[in-house]
């Protein structure tokens, strides 16, 4: 079997930029009895408008910070009024500038991606309400400005999370039972409802340090969907802390597919098709709320208690219409028009899934080579084989058309899941039945200890120790850390009832 493998070749792409609309506000800062101006732009990216409100002033911070970062790209600004009041003409002067700025920061992958470009868009609606003075010579004799904008967003931050009333010491972490490139997923138990979870907690640091605040806030936002489908981990409460963010997920004791495939080498059709079917359901619930999932493995497909799939990992997730265009996933699923480093879009999901049940019936991936560039040739241009004449002529016909290399030629280029549930391999499928939970699995994980029990996770794992560093906050961590602040502003969420459609977010 081949080892563990590794997600994250490469960064979600940047967003693509529609229009960039600029308006003028006056805000009135009591203390000095005067009106400012204040410049609220407005960007369409990938689907969705972000709207912030900021200074002149701010713009030029930004300015000179990516200036620095990209001297090629001849990103400029008119610079300071020190003396004279600000008038229509040089407002309007500026917000024709901005709009030319913004627009070249958010139509550059690169640029888009920065942390400070990031930090400088992600405002909550309250705060693009919250407007500030546009008068340099004022805010370059008043320090204390910049202090007062900090403690306002912690103690902002604070208030929240005591709405949201969760906190890490509300829970016993108990055990390791996954680690990452940002931290590590804990089996824990709340302390007052004594449920068993698995908590995520990621340092924002680290997350910061690689510019994968948006994976994140992403990853979140499938997670709260997820709970609507049988089959996909979904999401109870997510908090943070000064230096660390948890999600609260539902916690699936019966270990990773990958784990139970390196035990049994592969597995039974009955099985497999099994499992597939459960797969597609997830997928196709995804793709019906334009999400791209983009890295299906058997790591990251969990078996519940009762031997029902549920995925998890939802890092790399795309949400929107457009097509995405990043070269990331796990190298011995990536499809072909991602190594082409074409545009792509759900049809990759079908790919993936077709190199999983090939890999569940033959043991290995259908590409697999230690040696990656030659994987990813085969991947791009040899024909599929079958290493063994063990598996049926509806699995065979199933893999060859999940494995089209044209993904026009691929199952489920047409009407994407119900062309996959109508496949003669899944004939038996009582498609109703299945997503009510109610097909019974062929096979049932050992639970030794009920619900905590963690014996089918692996021992690189679980043998981690579990530190103070859970709930450790570093104080001095986030001192410049106003991006931090204002990327994760809005993160704390609980799960409402079933009975009730929409999710509480604080």
């Amino acid at each position: 079997m081949a080892q563990r493998r590794d997600s994250g070749l490469g960064e979600e792409e940047g967003k693509g930029c529609g229009a960039v609309k600029v308006e003028v506000s006056n805000h009135e800062r009591l203390e000095r009895n005067k009106k400012y101006a204040v410049y609220k732009v407005t960007v369409n990216m990938d689907g969705r408008s972000v709207t912030v409100s900021h200074r002149y002033s701010e713009f030029l911070n930004l300015c000179s910070k990516m200036k620095k970062k990209y001297p090629e790209k001849s990103l400029k600004l008119p610079g300071k009024k020190i003396f004279g009041s600000v008038d229509a003409e040089l407002v309007q002067t500026r917000s024709q500038a901005i709009q030319e700025f913004v627009t070249k920061l958010a139509s550059d992958k690169n640029i888009i991606n920065c942390v400070d470009v990031q930090a400088f868009l992600a405002v909550s609606p309250s705060r693009c309400n919250s407007y500030e003075t546009d008068d340099e010579a004022y805010n370059s004799m008043n320090p204390s400005v910049q202090s007062s904008r900090r403690n306002s967003f912690s103690e902002d931050l604070a208030l929240r999370e005591k709405a949201n009333k969760m906190k890490p010491s509300d829970f016993d972490f108990l055990k390791v039972v996954g680690n990452g490139s940002f931290g590590k997923v804990f089996l824990a138990k709340h302390r007052a409802d004594d449920k068993a979870y698995a908590v995520k907690v990621l340092s924002k640091h680290h997350v910061m340090l690689k510019n994968e605040g948006r994976h994140v806030l992403c990853e979140r936002e499938v997670l709260m969907k997820n709970s609507r489908h049988p089959f996909l981990v979904g999401l109870h409460y997510s908090f943070q802390t000064a230096d660390k963010l948890y999600l609260v997920m539902d916690y699936i004791n019966g270990g990773e597919l990958f784990f139970h495939l390196q035990r049994e080498k592969r597995f039974s059709e009955g099985r497999v098709k099994f499992y597939g079917a459960e797969i597609a359901s997830a997928l196709g619930f995804l793709h019906s709320h334009n999400i791209i999932y983009r890295d299906l493995k058997p790591e990251n497909i969990l078996l519940d208690s009762e031997g029902h799939i549920a995925l998890t990992d939802f890092g790399l997730c795309k949400e929107g219409n457009q097509m995405a265009s990043t070269f990331c996933g796990t190298p011995e699923y990536l499809a072909p028009e991602v190594l082409q480093q074409k545009p792509y879009d759900r049809m990759v999901d079908w790919w993936c899934l077709g190199a999983v049940l090939y890999e569940l019936l033959l043991g290995l991936p259908p590409f697999y080579s230690r040696n990656r560039e030659e994987m990813f040739e085969m991947t791009k241009s040899k024909p599929l084989e079958f290493r063994f004449d063990i598996i049926s002529d509806a699995a065979r016909d199933l893999l060859t058309k999940m494995l089209a290399k044209d993904k026009s030629e691929r199952l489920g280029f047409h009407s994407d899941v119900q062309e996959v549930k109508q496949h003669a391999f899944f004939k038996s499928i009582d498609w109703d039945l299945l997503e009510q939970r109610k097909v019974a699995p062929p096979f049932v994980p050992e639970l030794n200890e009920g619900i905590l029990d963690f014996n089918n996770f692996d021992r690189q794992f679980t043998k981690l120790p579990v530190t103070d560093s859970v709930t450790r906050s570093a104080k001095k961590l986030f001192t410049k850390g106003q991006p931090a602040c204002r990327m994760f502003e809005n993160f704390s969420f609980t799960k409402t009832p079933k009975s009730e459609q929409e999710s509480i977010c604080f």
